[in-house]
């Protein structure tokens, strides 16, 4: 790899030596949120949680119409339900890790980076969930049938190359939009520093995925392509909804079927969208990995022009 964290493999490098580099940077660089990150330091008042401009409904008539307070607190709790569904993606890209190491040679470099990632991984949820309790919050459960898709159906479905592509599609998205705030002066400082963990964690975590879906292209056969290619567009369907979830509107009290009506027309929020994708969608496509049924669903979401 052209960098320790970079994001794709170099010309003639083996998954073992892409590994192996890998697990030397998280030697070199890694945290322990529990005595990274001080738990004791005090909120600072009237700072943001995520910086106005990245809320979903920032620069709309309703945002207008929102108290200073209103609109931080809306802050909260869209950081909230990012961090929640941090928690369930890494929880679900866990399991299929650990699925695949049934098979694997556990004496090998990629499989002791895949249980280093675990690693992180477990770390991370811990952060969000102390976060979501640090800032005096709830966390936004999964209910109903979004738990059983989660729980059940996805760890059925998603095999073979579809797990790199989910687990790009679960951290890139996410990385674009933290590389952009995780510095930002407007901040609280513990949500700034869990960005800064984050940030430096998950790009070993890309490349590692993206090396693996690169891989994959010289021997996945074309059904394989198709169903890897396509199964993604759930995930446009769900962040769709999820990246506006209605309830964090019902907790600042706003109309929720009106604010996610504003928020997914919003221009802003199509635009930071737009720009959380944009990478990505152009690395899929590149290995072969947007089909045509994805293609529909990510433009129909709003992440893609």
């Amino acid at each position: 790899m052209s960098h320790e964290d970079g994001r794709s493999p170099e010309d003639g490098r083996s998954r073992e030596d892409v590994a192996g580099r890998l697990l030397g940077g998280s030697v070199r660089r890694s945290y322990a949120p529990a005595v990274d990150i001080d738990w004791e330091a005090p909120l600072e008042e009237d700072k943001w949680f995520l910086p106005p401009q990245m809320c979903t409904l920032y620069g709309t008539d309703i945002w207008e119409s929102m108290s200073r307070e209103q609109q931080v607190e809306l802050s909260r709790q869209e950081l909230v339900n990012l961090l929640s569904m941090g928690v369930w993606f890494e929880n679900l890209l866990n399991r299929m890790l650990l699925r695949n190491l049934l098979s694997a040679d556990p004496t090998s470099r990629d499989s002791h980076y895949s249980l280093t990632e675990m690693g992180d991984e477990c770390r991370h949820m811990v952060m969000f969930g102390r976060v979501i309790d640090r800032i005096g919050a709830r966390p936004f459960r999964l209910r109903g049938w979004q738990l059983g898709v989660v729980k059940y159906l996805l760890p059925l479905l998603i095999r073979g190359d579809a797990v790199w592509v989910f687990a790009l599609v679960g951290e890139e998205i996410f990385d674009a939009q933290q590389r952009k705030i995780h510095q930002d002066p407007q901040l609280q400082p513990i949500v700034a520093r869990l960005m800064q963990i984050h940030v430096t964690e998950e790009a070993r975590h890309i490349g590692y995925a993206r090396d693996a879906a690169k891989r994959g292209m010289a021997t996945r056969s074309r059904r394989q392509t198709f169903v890897a290619g396509n199964l993604h567009f759930a995930a446009a369907l769900g962040f769709r909804y999820l990246f506006a979830n209605p309830r964090m509107y019902a907790r600042v009290g706003l109309d929720p079927r009106a604010a996610y009506r504003a928020a997914v027309t919003n221009p802003n929020h199509i635009a930071a969208k737009h720009d959380g994708f944009r990478g990505l969608g152009k690395f899929l496509e590149s290995v072969g990995l947007m089909g045509p049924i994805a293609r529909v669903a990510w433009r129909r979401a709003g992440f893609w022009a």
